[in-house]
């Protein structure tokens, strides 16, 4: 989504530290999906005497993942490295789709859904994207995540400063505020998961 859609048709939290409530529906929420997408980078490669010029995909792997805290203190994470995807019926309540290595699908490139039935369960979860493989350029990748409560228009979640070096950026928190979802944008960087 282009941020500077002025459609109407999405709420943009680009700024870190702003803050979108989303308000649960009648009966609650039933699916919550958090959707990442990001550009695929392609260089501009130079034969050994300068004659030649063609495009390439940089191969730029970049993954989503989210740390999770449930109500009763439980805490984990949801990831492709490890193999952590999480469930949809149990206990973490949420799931990743799968490890989109590329950046070329339509929409989005990775997403985790969340059981909405089971958010009074769910205190909060940050989510996050990191470069798994090729060059750390947040400013070339522009990752953005959606969340997309059904009957809402889409928050859209933007990077609000470009880092290079840091393989790992923290894009937002949703947090469980009386069963409703506050987004807040964090746009932090680190080195990697240990940090």
């Amino acid at each position: 989504v282009n941020p500077s859609d002025v459609s109407g048709n999405y709420d943009f939290v680009s700024r870190s530290g702003e803050k979108q409530p989303i308000s649960p529906p009648e009966g609650g929420f039933t699916k919550i999906k958090i959707g990442a997408a990001w550009d695929n980078v392609t260089v501009e490669e130079t034969s050994m005497f300068g004659l030649i010029k063609r495009k390439k995909k940089a191969n730029i792997d970049v993954d989503l993942g989210c740390l999770y805290e449930l109500q009763d203190g439980t805490r984990g994470a949801i990831q492709a490295f490890g193999n952590l995807y999480g469930a949809l019926k149990k206990p973490p309540f949420m799931r990743l789709s799968g490890d989109e290595r590329t950046g070329d699908s339509e929409g989005d490139d990775e997403f985790i859904m969340i059981n909405g039935k089971e958010w009074s369960n769910i205190k909060r979860i940050l989510i996050y994207t990191y470069i798994y493989e090729g060059a750390l350029d947040w400013a070339q990748v522009k990752p953005q995540i959606q969340i997309r409560v059904p009957n809402e228009p889409p928050t859209v979640v933007t990077l609000s400063a470009h880092m290079k070096d840091l393989g790992l950026c923290v894009i937002a928190e949703l947090e469980n505020v009386r069963n409703g979802i506050v987004v807040t944008n964090y746009t932090e960087y680190f080195p990697g998961h240990s940090e």
